[in-house]
This record gives C-alpha cells, sequence and structure tokens, in this order.
C-alpha cells in the first residue's frame, strides 16, 4: 500500500485529508508541525508528502530546503497553503516540491495531482539528491554553476578527477528527470552495438565512466556515441581518473574522441579541498543506509563529524562511503561517537623528510633524497598501486616508473601485476 504523510498544523484539513486518501487505497499518515515529520523522515521514506506551508514551528518551506540539502528529497512533495502566491509555488517548485495547491483545496484536484506524482516517482525534478551528495562548499557551488550552464547544451561532456571522487552524482545534475538514464561500462555493446546503446537512453543521459580505460575497440564506439548522439538527442557524459590528454599524447587514446570531448571538461574536487562539506556528506549517506533499512537506526555525534572532517580522504567520496558504511554496521550505540570514527578510520603515516635528510648536501642529491622519501610514502600510503600513485603526484605511469627506477625504489609486485 502507497503510503502519504500529510504535514498540517490544522487537525481539521488533518483529519479531512487522512480520510479522503484513505478511502481511495492510501496509508496515510499524519504530522501536526515541520518537527513530527521531521521525526518521521528520519526513519522512513513515505511515497508522497502534502506539506503546509505556514506551521507555527517550521515553515514548509524551510523544511523542502533541508530534505534537499539533506539527501531526503527522495519523494514528490505537494506543497498546500491558504496564502499562496506565485513566488511562493515558483520557489517551491526551484527547491524540488512536485507541485503546489492553494486552499482549499477541490477534491478532484487533490486526487489528479496525488495520482500524477505517485506515477511520476521518487526523483526530484531539481536533481537534489544529485546535488546533495556533491555537497554545498564554495567549491562545489563554483562547480554547480558550471554545471547549470552546461546543462542548457546538449554538449558531450568529460568529467575529470582523482580516484573515489563523486563521478556519477556530478553526471546526474546533468539528467533531466523523468528521462532514461542508462550507465554504459566498458565492454560488448560498445563495442559492438552503440547505437542500441543510444536508443535505450534516447531523449535522456549516457554516463561512460572512466573512459581512459577503454581499448581501442571501445574507443571507435564511443566516437559513434559521439557523433550519432544528436539524432538520438542523448547527452553522453563520460568520466576519467587520467588527463586523457597524457594518454593521447602516449597514443593510447584516440585523438578525434579526445577533441570532441575536451570543450566541456569539468574538473571533481578531491575531497579534502571541500572538508566543510564532509560532516553533511557523512549524514547524507547514513541516512540513506538508515532509510534502506540496510543499518539500525544511527546518527553521527558532533564530535565524531568533527573527527570526519579533519580527515584527509585520499580516496575521496568512495573512501567515505565505506567508512560510513563500516561505522553503520559496526557502532555499538545509537549514537556514532569520536572513539568509533578513530577505530574506523585509517591512522595515516607521518613522514618528517627534514629528519632523514641533510640540508648539507648538495641541490640534487637532496632533491634526490627528499624524492625518496616522497615516493616511499605515497606508495605505502596507496597500498604500492602504481595506478593511484600516479593519479595523486600527478605524474604519467611510465614517467613514475621511469622515476622510480632513477631514484632506485623497487617496484612493488603487486603493483606491477
Amino acid at each position: 500500500m502507497r503510503q502519504i504523510l500529510v504535514v498540517d498544523d490544522e487537525v481539521g484539513i488533518r483529519d479531512l485529508l487522512s480520510e479522503i486518501l484513505s478511502d481511495e487505497g492510501f496509508d496515510v499518515k499524519v504530522a501536526e508541525n515541520a518537527g513530527a515529520a521531521r521525526q518521521f523522515r528520519s526513519h522512513t521514506r513515505p511515497d508522497l508528502v502534502l506539506l503546509d506551508i505556514w506551521m507555527p514551528d517550521t515553515d514548509g518551506i524551510t523544511l523542502l530546503k533541508e530534505w534537499a540539502s539533506t539527501g531526503q528529497l527522495t519523494m514528490p512533495v505537494i506543497m498546500m497553503s491558504g496564502h499562496g502566491t506565485i513566488d511562493t509555488a515558483v520557489e517551491a517548485t526551484r527547491i524540488g516540491a512536485y507541485d503546489f495547491l492553494e486552499k482549499p483545496i477541490a477534491l478532484q484536484k487533490l486526487l489528479a495531482t496525488v495520482n500524477r506524482a505517485m506515477t511520476r516517482g521518487g526523483q526530484p525534478a531539481a536533481n537534489t539528491a544529485a546535488t546533495a551528495a556533491l555537497g554545498r562548499s564554495p567549491v562545489i557551488q563554483e562547480l554547480l554553476q558550471r554545471l547549470g550552464r552546461i546543462a542548457a547544451t546538449r554538449a558531450a561532456v568529460l568529467i575529470q578527477g582523482a580516484p573515489g571522487c563523486a563521478f556519477e552524482a556530478c553526471a546526474r545534475t546533468l539528467h533531466t528527470a523523468n528521462m532514461p538514464w542508462v550507465v554504459a561500462d566498458a565492454g560488448q555493446p560498445l563495442v559492438e552495438a552503440p547505437l542500441d546503446l543510444l536508443q535505450s537512453a534516447r531523449g535522456g543521459t549516457l554516463f561512460l565512466p572512466n573512459v581512459s580505460e577503454l581499448s581501442k575497440l571501445e574507443q571507435r564506439g564511443l566516437l559513434v556515441l559521439l557523433t550519432q548522439s544528436d539524432r538520438y538527442n542523448v547527452r553522453v557524459v563520460c568520466s576519467t581518473t587520467t588527463p586523457l590528454v597524457d594518454r593521447v599524447a602516449a597514443g593510447l587514446f584516440d585523438d578525434r574522441v579526445y577533441r570532441l570531448l575536451a570543450s566541456m571538461t569539468v574538473l571533481l574536487p578531491r575531497l579534502c579541498d571541500q572538508r566543510d562539506d564532509v560532516p553533511e556528506l557523512a549524514t547524507v549517506l547514513l541516512n540513506d543506509l538508515v532509510e534502506q533499512k540496510a543499518v539500525p537506526p544511527r546518527s553521527f555525534s558532533t564530535a565524531a563529524l568533527n573527527a570526519l572532517r579533519n580527515h584527509d580522504w585520499p580516496g575521496n567520496m568512495a573512501e567515505l562511503r565505506a567508512v560510513v558504511q563500516s561505522l553503520a554496521n559496526t557502532a555499538q550505540g545509537e549514537q556514532i561517537a569520536v572513539e568509533d570514527v578513530q577505530t574506523a578510520l585509517p591512522q595515516p603515516t607521518t613522514v618528517s623528510a627534514t629528519a632523514s635528510l641533510s640540508l648539507d648536501l648538495p641541490l640534487r642529491e637532496a632533491r634526490d633524497a627528499f624524492e625518496r622519501v616522497y615516493f616511499d610514502y605515497h606508495l605505502a600510503r596507496e597500498g604500492g598501486n602504481i595506478s593511484r600513485v600516479a593519479d595523486v603526484v600527478g605524474l604519467e605511469r611510465t614517467h613514475l616508473y621511469r622515476k622510480l627506477k632513477q631514484l632506485g625504489i623497487k617496484t612493488p609486485r603487486r603493483a606491477e601485476e
């Protein structure tokens, strides 16, 4: 049975809407104010919310903004008001509300709007879930402004960032709601039937992760996608953890594909460059796990969130997601404490270059000595994974191998496999 939450401070309206919607076969829950609605939403995702704007504790627009910013606006919300204005309706829709109803609400209009919203599903029109997954810091606001300008076009887009960044969330901010979203992992369809991929994504978005790893045959399929996407009204969005210009220079990537992608390149910041977002992002991830009933109800203490904020996050969003998952499964109490976080986070290896270097050495020898310490540190930090070290230090992998050999640093066997 589909569930509807009615949020209104007037008991008469709550009772009336509950009676009407129950007669239509819906499971109706009620909340007398924003606080009660907030508490309900923290544990349950209703299929639809009818939300009054004017309430004594917190107004409906503010509550809608809260849900949008914390990734909880994953269901259609219909705003209600007896003092509605066009400006208020526009503001609510911009935030992510599905529709706006003026009181007194006509029965037929109520039922028609509810049924349309139920058919539409849970993804908010403004892609607020995707933007919540990226954050709200100044560096992300600049990114979103650029993405907003790109969204007005249908051009192919290349998203470049470090391993573990939120590539898919970034791509989803460009996606049009209620249209196909297709993820094309490298493989047979891209080689043998690229037009079938475009057909499946017609009118929507086709996302190809980590295109720098595509084989020559797969790159030819990508070239077909890029040159034929307009015929299918499909936006092609690609991601890469390696600068494609370096792959082109090494003869490993098709220059024609690169030229088609390079004009719309978006750079994703590392998580350490948006530290102030980490507490909110961690809360969004945790709330999502609780909502899916994948873990028991949990919340973070303030000290725990501060500990998360102060971590370097070399693995970016992927590492944060893994840590939150671990904490949600292993924390002893309902509130995740700072001690839980300290146990879950890998303890960074501290390296003091000056402690092991002599400042009396000639410049060339001192530089070589520093570089040995530097690369030993990053090899240890990335578990000997040469690809990740190359991404972190900003070198092509072949250049990194030469540099390590020159410095006499033995390449870990794991990295060569």
